[in-house]
């Protein structure tokens, strides 16, 4: 057995790193690792690197993950009968309603549904349960769940630092796209800062503005601009190892996203000891966590009760660790199947 995980190199070609899929591979990976899965990340920049990548492997992989809808059907079909013992998957990252913003993801996965009825090695998968059911009820097609996994170093100390009181720094963070929520996000902050009556720093992630996220950056920064309580921090894009230092120095985040099929920010969070407030769209954390996604109120005042709760972090940790015993035992059943 040997899963490779391979994802678009973005950063070879257009000097931007997706990173989003890249640690969700890393993190993914050194779970099935410690699990006895043997397992490799590759960044590729089209298919014939793939094609020359298993060429080169001196142990040919017996499963292909190829992460994201967007290498074209044709190449897909040329791989799977090229290594017919090399089983070979699509996993949808995504739930549903971000397929929006990708028609030719939506394109390419009507036509890998129709390409795993034609071929005994090709799968489409999933990285959501709720994107597998909707699939599967859909277009009648069997889909495998490849959920993302979360590495929790055994050797790192997970402690949340209630705020008491003084600077207050809270982060929205992720990709400016408008499937994240983000002027809700940065308007309960402001509204956590005037009920605090605490000097707030709002920090967002600048860098990749997508589908209409200058749009959005715009708005936030006429939404904060002038208020004597209030700074905006723009943070430009950041190596994962540098994020987490980030997100470790927040007293809380904020990720009240419409759609979503994990989040890996707010497994960061909790890496570093710091609790978020969610949608119901990340469903895998603590139920107090959640806040109504269009209710800027009720995302403060989840925001408010996380800051002031010392079990928050542990809770959420609990909640995180459950998620990747479930996800690993269903990584088993997809490479034993």
């Amino acid at each position: 057995m040997k899963i490779i995980l391979a994802y678009k190199n973005f950063a070879a070609n257009k000097s931007i790193s997706h990173i989003g899929l890249g640690v969700a591979a890393l993190n993914t990976c050194k779970v099935l690792r410690a699990n006895g899965m043997p397992c490799e990340v590759w960044p590729i920049i089209d298919p014939s690197d793939l094609r020359k990548k298993i060429n080169l492997a001196h142990d040919k992989p017996t499963h292909v993950v190829i992460s994201a809808p967007w290498i074209a059907t044709e190449s897909l079909a040329s791989l799977c009968m090229l290594f017919p013992d090399t089983e070979f998957l699509v996993n949808c990252h995504s739930n549903v309603g971000f397929l929006q913003a990708d028609s030719n993801g939506v394109k390419l996965l009507r036509e890998g549904l129709d390409l795993e009825m034609a071929l005994p090695n090709f799968k489409i998968a999933a990285n959501s349960k709720k994107m597998v059911r909707w699939i599967e009820d859909a277009y009648g097609n069997p889909v495998v769940y490849a959920p993302n996994l979360y590495y929790l170093d055994p050797r790192h100390a997970y402690h949340h630092k209630p705020w008491k009181h003084g600077h207050l720094k809270i982060g929205v963070f992720g990709a400016t796209r408008p499937q994240k929520n983000i002027m809700s996000a940065v308007g309960a902050a402001i509204e956590i800062s005037h009920q605090l009556k605490a000097q707030t720093e709002i920090w967002m992630s600048t860098g990749r503005l997508e589908g209409g996220g200058l749009t959005i950056l715009r708005a936030v920064q006429e939404l904060t601009r002038d208020l004597p309580l209030v700074t905006l921090k723009e943070s430009g894009w950041k190596t994962w190892p540098q994020f987490r230092r980030l997100v470790s120095s927040m007293h809380l985040l904020l990720q009240p996203s419409y759609t979503e099929s994990f989040n890996m920010v707010t497994a960061d969070g909790i890496a570093e000891g710091v609790p978020t407030v969610v949608s119901e769209a990340i469903d895998w954390t603590p139920g107090s966590w959640e806040a109504d996604v269009d209710d800027v109120f009720d995302i403060a005042k989840v925001g408010r009760y996380l800051l002031f709760d010392p079990l928050a972090a542990a809770e959420g940790l609990e909640h995180l660790k459950h998620f990747i015993v479930h996800g690993v035992l269903a990584w088993k059943k997809l490479v034993n199947h």
